[in-house]
């Protein structure tokens, strides 16, 4: 039993040099310790509110991408459907300008074939005037007393002349 029960001198001297040993590690290496311990908490404290900050920062950047993206999209919306009415606008002015040019071109042929109507219709009616005139030339060079034989020389002539 003397192995549980200490003895009283033992008992001082490590009470002694436990006190001595709490006393030096409490005036040299207790201040320091805590001392980093201190800022070593402080440390991951400022760490944790840097990582909340960077978190909130990427949540608002995400926030702002997005916003972007949408953006982005509606401008491109916007783009596409201005192209597609410029390029309608284009196209309907070009039928118009089409349709404009084909009835230029139609009215100009036409007043061309009127044109050459009315020049083919004056030189019908000269070359008729003229074998009118050429006919009652002959008719008065020639002096006949008889009537039958004036009808008969206009049927002649009628006949030699040759409609162009």
């Amino acid at each position: 039993m003397q192995l549980l029960t200490p003895d009283l001198g033992l008992f001082f001297w490590n009470l002694l040099a436990f006190l001595v040993v709490f006393f030096l590690l409490k005036k040299f290496a207790w201040k320091p310790i805590l001392q980093s311990l201190k800022t070593r908490e402080e440390g991951i404290a400022d760490a944790l509110a840097t990582a909340e900050k960077v978190k909130a920062e990427m949540a608002q950047l995400k926030n702002e991408n997005e916003a972007l993206l949408a953006k982005a999209r509606e401008e491109r919306a916007q783009l596409l459907k201005e192209a597609r009415d410029t390029k309608d606008k284009i196209i309907n002015e070009a039928k118009e300008q089409a349709k404009l040019e084909a009835s230029k071109i139609i009215s100009d042929a036409q007043a061309a074939i009127e044109t050459q109507k009315m020049a083919a219709l004056t030189d019908v009616k000269n070359q008729v005037g003229n074998m009118v005139i050429e006919i009652s030339e002959k008719i008065l060079r020639r002096e006949l007393s008889a009537k039958s034989e004036q009808e008969k020389y206009i049927t002649q002539l009628a006949n030699e002349v040759k409609l162009n």
